[in-house]
């Protein structure tokens, strides 16, 4: 069986974006609300995605159903990607959807790509050659934005989420200081 890569997984979160009522802001303009939406925005705009997903209104997404929607925004999702993206959210074990597994979809992909996105920044304050953020690293990242920090400064700023005290930053203890 071949591997399932990311693209769906980002496919699938354009796939909503697109998908998510827009509203109007103070001002009049429309716009579409991702991140600030408050929990019961996030849940109307998910119930919307997922009505347009259940073409034939069982209160289920299939796989089948799940591809067309792709394609109906020019996304190619294969009829294998289709099967294991509802396979591995498939709590009840029927083979399809309910609004609840389509959520919990829906937030691991949020946390997949929110773990990018901080590898991501994380390798901007590496060095090259280097796992991990030093105080000299942390420094010339710091300098290249505008602020100058003396390298003991940035030791103390490092100690503060240095969990193993070994005087550098891992992925691990910056995605801490991140939250």
């Amino acid at each position: 069986m071949k591997n399932i890569n990311t693209q769906p997984q980002s496919s699938f979160k354009k796939f909503c974006r697109q998908l998510s009522p827009k509203r109007k802001d103070s001002g009049g303009e429309i716009q579409q609300q991702h991140n600030s939406n408050s929990g019961e925005d996030k849940n109307r705009d998910l119930e919307a995605v997922f009505d347009y997903m259940d073409a034939n209104k069982d209160g289920r997404i299939s796989a089948e159903e799940l591809q067309k929607s792709f394609m109906t925004l020019g996304e190619q999702l294969s009829d294998e990607e289709a099967e294991a993206a509802v396979r591995l959210s498939d709590t009840d074990g029927d083979g399809m959807l309910d609004f609840e597994e389509f959520t919990q979809l829906i937030k691991a992909d949020d946390k997949e790509e929110k773990k990018i996105e901080l590898k991501e920044a994380f390798k901007m304050y590496i060095s090259e050659g280097e796992e991990c953020i030093t105080p000299r690293s942390l420094k010339m990242m710091l300098k290249k934005l505008g602020e100058s920090r003396t390298t003991d400064d940035c030791k103390v700023m490092i100690s503060a989420f240095d969990l193993n005290a070994d005087g550098v930053l891992s992925f691990d203890e910056f995605a801490l200081m991140m939250r």
